[in-house]
């Protein structure tokens, strides 16, 4: 199985990457910098040179060719200031979805953000980057070329990971560990019952495989 990463060399998505390799699929992350490239090799995965900001979306689907599942955990970072939680959080998820969809690759996960909402109101940055995440969410469940899965962590930790966690269309808050999150992307690009869910994440007591199968079983 080809999965294709948006957002190659971040820190979700290098966990994610060796997950995949260390099981056998080939996993393939676009990066912005040539000098990333080395860290993704060493993580088991294919480094693509692609900048989302300023691809086409012609040129994004090359990479998505023959792929089975796309993930989009590509994002603007806590240092960057609200253009580039337009171009970024909002904009380069919009053009991969339409990629993806251009390639072929039904297949489609996000990693979104607690409380995303197209409706957030404020001015603050991460009100900005709440709406930015809610509008590029709301596009892709209304892109009928996809078939998507919404994931929304709590707050992110480096904590090492427990395999344990709380996953449902609204758990409240909590944070949750990168190493989960990675986990649980790895079992829902590989669960399509999970289809049309957007999910929230944070950490709990249920062992990250079977808190997949049980939402896919709603």
């Amino acid at each position: 199985m080809r999965i294709v990463i948006a957002g190659g060399h971040g820190q979700i998505a290098l966990r994610l990457e060796r997950l995949l390799s260390a099981r056998g699929d080939e996993a393939a992350g676009l990066i912005r910098r040539p000098e990333q490239s080395d860290e993704l090799r060493e993580a088991g995965a294919e480094p693509v040179l692609c900048d989302l900001e300023s691809a086409s979306v012609e040129e994004v689907a090359e990479h998505l060719r023959g792929a089975h599942a796309a993930v989009f955990a590509a994002g603007a970072g806590p240092g960057s200031g609200t253009a580039r939680k337009e171009t970024v959080d909002r904009g380069a998820a919009v053009l991969f979805a339409d990629a993806a969809a251009l390639a072929g690759v039904r297949r489609h996960v996000v990693v979104s953000s607690m409380g995303a909402d197209a409706e957030h109101p404020g001015d603050d940055i991460f009100d900005v980057y709440l709406r930015a995440k809610g509008e590029a969410d709301a596009y892709v469940r209304a892109h009928q070329g996809l078939d998507w899965t919404i994931l929304r962590p709590g707050p992110l930790t480096d904590d090492a990971g427990t395999g344990l966690v709380r996953l449902e269309a609204a758990t409240g808050r909590g944070p949750i560990p990168r190493d989960d999150v990675a986990a649980v992307l790895a079992e829902l690009v590989d669960t399509p019952a999970t289809v049309g869910l957007t999910l929230e994440l944070i950490s709990g007591s249920t062992p990250v495989s079977v808190a997949v199968k049980s939402v896919a079983g709603n």
